[in-house]
Formats: structure tokens, C-alpha cells, sequence
């Protein structure tokens, strides 16, 4: 077995990872946590417990938390545990969620099982350690049918907003993804990727055309038949920098 790609692999880093594990009541309390969880959670106070499990998140996470812990009370029987991707300040954290039963099948309570899996999706680059500096992504983590399947940035050609969650859009087709896309814009490499929309971000790799239509900008990628992706006004100049084009022909 080639060793180097066994220990470069997402399941390796995970299977060598510590797991921070939360306990919660029925009222989504926290009744326990181990160490590990309260050194990554952004939790100030060292004794959580009593405490709303939404507490302890960034208020932008807040929601995804809600929503994950919702749909554990799935009810088909024997549910699969949800899964979740969330950004806190230099990490990011692939969540799941269980329902526990008591003895009558009754909500006993959940737990919140979390791994750190930043250095399976995250490359350093000089500088990434000063305060404030996002580090940049170098796997987009997307949800799959209960899976977390790791997206080369390189191959995504945009990601689309829809709420608080993104669409990862590639070659091969689209790829659910839980982090926002004002996480996405700050983590992605800025010499490819341009914020063209609040709707939208285009890896201008892939930029084949710019047109005018009706009043509007429109950027074609390579490869894509549609009608292109909208461009906001006050994103074209930096966009036409950006490409080095002084004007946008109309379409014909």
C-alpha cells in the first residue's frame, strides 16, 4: 500500500483526529462535554453545562445548529445521523447529530459528535498564522447523502448563494455545501475567485465571455450553455480590471 496516499487521505486524518463530543437533554441543554469540545468551541464560560447548546456558536452558526438538531427528530425509525459543516474563526468542523430514545422510544436527548477536519480542507499559506488572516481553502466540504465529499477548489467553476447555505457548481455538477457564501468568499483564492453578486461567486479561470444584455452584465464561463451568471453594477469595473477588458460589447 502507498502509505503517502493513506495518510494524506480525508478518513485517515479523520480516524487519527480527537473528537469533541457534547451531551444535551431533550431541551437542548448541555449536560456534559469532554475536553476536547471545550478547547475548539468559542465557549467563555469553562462550565457549560445548563448552558443552550446555541450559546456556544458564532450567531452567524446559530441557525445551521438549529436546523441540524431539528432534523435529528426525524420521524422514520432509526434515523441516520445529520451531518453539518460548520466555520468558526480559523477552524472548520464537520458536526454530526443523534437523537437519543429512552427505553419507551420517548426523546431522551442528543449528541452533538464533532471533528476538526481544517487540515484536511485548509492550506497554509505564508502569513495564514497572523491574527486575523483567514486561512485558504484548499477543499470545499460538501454534503452528500449523509456524506461529507471534499470538493478541489481548482475544479469549482462558481458557488451560488440560496440562504444561508451555498451550491458548489463544478464540471461533473452541483454539490450541496453548509458554509455561507460570505464564508466561502473569504476563505477561496482570491487570484481566481471574484465575488461578481451577492448571489454569486465566479472562478474567473473559467471566464470565456462578458456580455451586455437588456442593461445587464453577464459572465459566460467555458463550457456552460446558459445564459451566464448575473454581475452586479458595482461589481464590473472590478470585474473588467480584474480580466483587463476597458468595455463590454452588447450582445448580438
Amino acid at each position: 500500500m502507498d502509505t503517502r496516499v493513506a495518510t494524506s487521505s480525508p478518513l485517515y486524518l479523520l480516524e487519527r483526529s480527537d473528537v469533541g463530543l457534547v451531551q444535551l437533554d431533550r431541551d437542548l441543554k448541555v449536560v456534559a462535554m469532554n475536553s476536547f469540545a471545550r478547547r475548539v468551541l468559542p465557549v467563555e464560560d469553562k462550565q457549560p453545562f445548563e448552558k443552550m447548546v446555541l450559546s456556544f456558536h458564532p450567531e452567524r452558526s446559530q441557525s445551521k445548529v438549529k436546523f441540524l438538531l431539528d432534523q435529528a427528530e426525524c420521524p422514520v425509525s432509526n434515523p441516520p445521523p445529520m451531518t453539518m459543516i460548520i466555520n468558526i474563526p480559523e477552524r472548520v468542523l464537520l458536526i454530526k447529530v443523534s437523537k437519543l430514545s429512552d427505553l419507551r422510544g420517548d426523546t431522551f436527548g442528543y449528541t452533538l459528535v464533532f471533528y476538526d477536519i481544517t487540515d484536511a480542507v485548509i492550506r497554509d499559506e505564508p502569513g495564514a498564522s497572523r491574527p486575523g488572516t483567514k486561512r485558504q481553502l484548499l477543499k470545499i466540504p460538501t454534503v452528500s447523502a449523509n456524506r461529507i465529499v471534499l470538493v478541489d477548489a481548482a475544479s469549482v467553476r462558481y458557488v451560488r448563494a440560496e440562504g444561508h447555505y451555498t451550491w458548489v457548481h463544478t464540471a461533473q455538477g452541483s454539490s450541496f455545501c453548509n458554509l455561507t457564501i460570505g464564508d466561502l468568499e473569504g476563505r477561496l483564492d482570491s487570484g481566481s475567485f471574484l465575488r461578481i453578486h451577492r448571489s454569486y461567486i465566479a472562478n474567473l479561470d473559467y471566464a470565456e465571455q462578458i456580455v451586455r444584455d437588456d442593461g445587464k452584465v453577464l459572465l459566460k464561463l467555458s463550457g456552460d450553455e446558459d445564459r451566464g451568471l448575473p454581475v452586479a453594477r458595482s461589481s464590473v469595473p472590478r470585474l473588467l480590471d480584474r480580466l483587463g477588458i476597458t468595455e463590454v460589447a452588447a450582445e448580438r
